[in-house]
């Protein structure tokens, strides 16, 4: 794995064209066999307090869990996305809403989600968004 150099590395203006870089599946690594997802981390600053941009896709297929350990900003931009709290209660967003996460925080992303999203994560990049990653990743769940 790779990480790719911070985005903010001299003034002026970048485009980052819609499709580059190349999204990461999530089935494999995050062990959630039909789950039919994509993601890319693109580091905006290595800074002391870093920030990380992203593309998220979901289509029709498993509920994936994710344990937000930072605050993220996630806007639709295609599409729906549906997510579930830990107390259950469900959330729809379509075009132009916006999820904000605020850790700690564990949320489904729910089967029928079928979206795109844009997203800014007070994080570094996650290795497992990142081209080359090899691993598998633990995935959180809730207790009934």
């Amino acid at each position: 794995m790779i990480t790719p150099p911070s985005l903010s590395q001299k003034p002026g203006v970048q485009l980052i064209k819609n499709g580059t870089p190349s999204q990461i599946d999530l089935e494999h690594s995050y062990q959630r066999p039909g789950l039919r997802s994509t993601i890319i981390d693109i580091p905006m600053s290595s800074e002391e307090k870093p920030l990380t941009m992203g593309r998220f896709e979901m289509h029709p297929s498993v509920d994936f869990p994710f344990f937000y350990e930072y605050l993220e900003v996630k806007t639709i931009v295609t599409g729906k996305i549906v997510v579930k709290d830990e107390a259950g209660v469900r959330y729809e967003a379509e075009p132009g809403d916006v999820y904000v996460f605020t850790p700690p925080c564990l949320v489904i992303f729910q089967a029928e989600s079928d979206g795109t999203a844009v997203y800014a994560g007070h994080r570094g990049p996650e290795a497992s968004f990142l081209p080359g990653f090899e691993g598998t990743v633990a995935t959180p769940g809730f207790t009934s």
